[in-house]
């Protein structure tokens, strides 16, 4: 560890007792710090516009295996992940979750896919034809029994369910059916597996999509049952809306499941996370390190949904999670106290001082000392890019245009 390293860490840490905050307290929440990574941002994808293939690209799920790997490697924080069902699940479960223990990873999210099929243009369990609906129920159930093979705790559902005109369908025949469909999933979940409800206000249903908020998933979670909550994604916004808010409400309605983690300039765009608004993504963390410390904390999936069109995918994927872990770490170090005080007493610029004070502060130097405590390299990236696997990939792998993720064809 280098001696200016030091130096800062030493002075960082004067600072933060000044501050009374506990920093043996806040390395050990960051050291329990879980981010799962999807597959799916490992494989070559794209926008409606087209695909740009990289060398290296995974393509099979265990070469996404393999990648997700290294990330943990780096990282740490990193342990499980995402498995999209149509696109990973093609073999052998069993296969699959052996692939992954041996590189020391799990099985996270099981992410069934009703928006692909030819069958789900006019909706899947929202569609007029009643053996649509089956049909996409069945696969949703499907899921729910390989999730059961696999391990996994977290049923990750999102519907591109919606209309493009006035007319085309009945809002509230629609609703109905995706209730009734929610409940029956519920149902036939195993008892230590959760539900997670992702919502999205536009794309592919230009004139409505049926979950189009977070109130709408909240009401969904309660009528499916009590093991289904709410997964908020990043990127499912309009510009100027305020998450944090969203995220406090839903916590404090013990409605919050999980994130989906990425950034937008505009609406729905899967940017790495924190390269657009990171103060945003710091005040979101700011809500949830309050609630940590509440007595029966939720507990909330913590997952990135991201794909890198054309950053290399884990290069980027090592940058969203450092800035989660960063984004994480400042909220840790807010003055609480200092915080409560001032917003009792009508204190706005203190209060706000507070926050930007935490904000602004370099907290890299504590950040670096975790991973040493926690036996890896204090420069993640540094470290990944040194260890020539990219090109090792890029050589053995070349580029292929398999079915590795979104965009394929």
């Amino acid at each position: 560890m280098p001696m200016d390293y030091r130096s800062q860490l030493a002075f960082l840490e004067d600072s933060l007792s000044e501050r009374g905050i506990d920093i043996a307290g806040v390395k050990e929440r960051l050291k329990k710090q879980q981010i799962e990574t999807p597959s799916w941002g490992y494989a070559d994808s794209g926008t409606r516009f087209g695909v740009f293939y990289q060398p290296g690209a995974a393509v099979t799920i265990q070469e996404k295996l393999e990648d997700a790997a290294q990330v943990h490697k780096f990282t740490g924080i990193a342990p499980s992940v995402a498995l999209h069902v149509l696109w990973d699940l093609t073999g052998d479960p069993d296969e699959v979750k052996a692939c992954a223990e041996s590189l020391g990873m799990r099985i996270g999210s099981i992410n069934p896919n009703v928006f692909q099929d030819q069958d789900y243009k006019l909706g899947s369990v929202t569609n007029e034809n009643p053996q649509i609906r089956k049909k996409a129920l069945q696969h949703i159930l499907d899921s729910i029994d390989l999730g059961r093979r696999l391990g996994s705790k977290v049923l990750s559902l999102w519907f591109a369910d919606g209309t493009n005109y006035p007319g085309q369908g009945d809002f509230r025949r629609r609703k109905a059916w995706l209730t009734e469909a929610l409940q029956t999933a519920h149902n036939a979940m195993p008892e230590d597996m959760v539900m997670l409800i992702e919502y999205k206000f536009f794309e592919p249903g230009f004139y409505h999509t049926d979950i189009a908020d977070w109130g709408m998933a909240a009401a969904f979670a309660r009528a499916a049952g009590p093991r289904a909550k709410v997964l908020v994604d990043l990127g499912h916004h309009a510009p100027s809306t305020n998450i944090e808010h969203i995220v406090a409400f839903l916590l404090d309605e013990r409605m919050l499941g999980g994130f989906h983690f990425n950034n937008r300039k505009y609406g729905d765009d899967d940017l790495t996370v924190g390269s657009i608004n990171p103060y945003e993504l710091f005040l979101i963390y700011c809500e949830l390190a309050a609630a940590e410390t509440e007595p029966n904390a939720p507990k909330i999936e913590y997952m990135v949904d991201q794909s890198a069109n054309l950053k290399p995918k884990i290069e980027d994927m090592i940058q969203t999670i450092l800035a989660l872990q960063t984004a994480y770490c400042k909220a840790l170090i807010v003055d609480r106290k200092t915080l409560r005080q001032a917003q009792q007493d009508g204190d706005i610029v203190t209060a706000e001082r507070v926050l930007q004070e935490a904000f602004f502060t370099d907290v890299e130097p504590l950040l670096k000392a975790v991973r040493e405590e926690m036996g890896i390299d204090p420069d993640p990236l540094t470290a990944f890019r040194k260890s020539g696997y990219l090109e090792k990939i890029s050589r053995e792998r070349g580029i292929r245009r398999g079915s590795g993720g979104l965009g394929q064809s």
